[in-house]
């Protein structure tokens, strides 16, 4: 018998809507609490359920997000949408494994989309299952020749395969059209980066430009966000001095245990993730590769209930030793909870470059901690970091220009060697 709800669908919009507002602001109990309050009082709900398992995904729970899906499997009157939301959303939060076993069921469906047989010849790729991409990246255009997700897995796999005439000829008819923008700049993207790798640089910047230029009127508030970001963090290096950093890496013995713990930091695109693979190597060493789990479930919970306008130097002067106590077994319990394996004694290096800007945070809550930054020709990082297909956000935003690219990298390199120095560790 089928339940309905035990509310008005306003009350149910009204706490979703609580729940993601929580989600985004790292009060990730609150929002399962919310969200499960929502389940319970819309018990027939397929959708809440995949919501919930959205967000376990997005916290790397990939066993509690399974258990969601499946229940939303057995409500729902759909079962092959159902198959491609799951599977999209564990795509969408990098848990391609997990994204392959739902959208493969649905590619076993006799009414699947050609956007879900996209969607999974892109994990294919990521899990460099190069002959089942194209397998069902050619079933996917068959299904709809014009389909905007099947021509561009098509493009794309073109590409890596060095078939850049078809290539190309399929993403500039793509970047001419009216299809929706996001599609138009990732089209543009991989069209310059064809072009850039046949030498063919002139027209390569020229792709990039088009794709920069359709980003450009969403940019301003996160370039807004950006500036005030990098005030703040520039008015903490100035403020650092030795004997502050000293005397955090002094206050190791209030806290227990300690870690083996090293930050593999740096500009993005400056080779971090070779470097990760090679010490990842080590039988001693187990590396994350850039989670959010220091900013998340770390450092935003110390000072979320602070003011932005607090410098980030009182910020860090004023945590308590319980409250930094709490937050350093947290940070242990989650990036567990990431590796899907325990630590031990092993040296965890936590690559993620984003993080550089938090040295002063990171040698304030782990005194222990030690720092690996990777270097490389700024020249080299920056055009990589403009060439990136990146969605908008507050880095990339900066990216839009050469210029930009450039003032960002200065930015984050110069906040490291002006702190390099003071750093006992």
């Amino acid at each position: 018998m089928k339940r309905h709800a035990l509310v008005s669908e306003g009350t149910i919009l009204r706490l979703l809507q609580a729940g993601q507002k929580a989600f985004q602001e790292c009060k990730y109990d609150e929002c399962f609490e919310t969200f499960e309050r929502a389940r319970r009082l819309a018990p027939a709900s397929a959708t809440i359920l995949l919501d919930i398992g959205g967000f376990h995904v997005r916290r790397n729970e990939h066993a509690k997000a399974a258990e969601c899906f499946d229940r939303a499997l057995k409500l729902s009157p759909n079962k092959t949408a159902t198959l491609e939301n799951a599977g999209k959303r564990c795509s969408d939060g990098s848990a391609y494994a997990l994204a392959r076993q739902y959208l493969e069921q649905a590619a076993a469906q006799q009414d699947v989309t050609a956007e879900a047989l996209a969607a999974l010849g892109g994990v294919y790729e990521r899990l460099r299952r190069m002959d089942d991409a194209n397998a069902v990246a050619d079933r996917a255009i068959k299904l709809n020749p014009n389909s905007t997700a099947a021509i561009l897995i098509r493009a794309r796999l073109d590409h890596l395969a060095g078939r850049n005439a078809e290539a190309e000829a399929r993403l500039r008819a793509f970047t001419t059209s009216r299809e929706e923008v996001a599609a138009r700049v990732r089209a543009s993207y991989e069209l310059g980066a064809i072009l850039d790798r046949q030498g063919r640089y002139d027209e390569a910047m020229t792709a990039f430009q088009h794709a920069k230029d359709m980003l450009r009127p969403n940019a301003p508030a996160y370039a807004a966000d950006l500036k005030l970001t990098r005030d703040r963090l520039a008015a903490l290096v100035d403020s650092l001095t030795p004997e502050i950093l000293q005397r955090w890496k002094d206050s190791l013995p209030a806290y227990s245990p300690t870690m083996r713990l090293t930050l593999l930091g740096g500009h993005p695109r400056s080779g971090t993730t070779l470097l990760e693979q090679v010490v990842d190597s080590h039988p001693e060493i187990v590396s994350a590769e850039e989670t959010d789990v220091f900013h998340n479930d770390t450092y935003y919970p110390l000072r979320s209930h602070l003011p932005i306008t607090t410098p980030i130097l009182d910020e860090l002067e004023q945590f308590p030793t319980a409250t930094i106590q709490k937050a350093r077994l947290n940070y242990s319990r989650r990036i567990q909870t990431f590796l899907d394996k325990p630590l031990g004694d092993r040296l965890l290096v936590d690559k993620n470059p984003t993080l550089t800007f938090l040295v002063p945070a990171m040698a304030r809550i782990f005194p222990e901690i030690k720092f690996l930054i990777a270097l490389r020709d700024p020249r080299d990082v920056c055009m990589s970091c403009f060439m990136q297909p990146l969605a908008l956000h507050q880095v990339s935003s900066a990216w839009l220009t050469l210029e930009g690219t450039m003032t960002e990298y200065i930015a984050l390199m110069g906040g490291w060697r002006q702190t390099m120095p003071k750093l006992p560790n």
